[in-house]
């Protein structure tokens, strides 16, 4: 067997197991990034470094979402939350 004819058996079994009918869970998707710590960094340029550090912080260790903790510290309206924190926005380069 040619490696080329491998290669093409192992991508369409590949396709066909494993890809095929595959969908976004996008509650969970939500969920997950409501509780991305990383985001916080959005906030940086608005609130600075000390205050989005602070953020992160209280939301790991009281087991909130970064805009509840937001919200809790009073460092940020969720009106600005919602404005700043667009993960979506996070994945191009400026």
């Amino acid at each position: 067997m040619h490696s080329t004819t491998l290669l093409r058996d192992t991508c369409t079994m590949f396709r066909e197991h494993a890809v095929e009918g595959l969908q976004a869970n996008e509650e969970q998707i939500a969920k997950y990034l409501g509780e991305s710590l990383m985001t916080v960094t959005a906030l940086s340029p608005k609130i600075g470094y000390d205050k989005a550090a602070e953020i992160a912080k209280h939301a790991h260790h009281h087991r909130k979402t970064l805009k509840q903790a937001a919200l809790d510290l009073g460092h940020v309206t969720s009106e600005e939350f919602d404005v700043l924190v667009v993960p979506k926005e996070m994945t191009y380069p400026k």
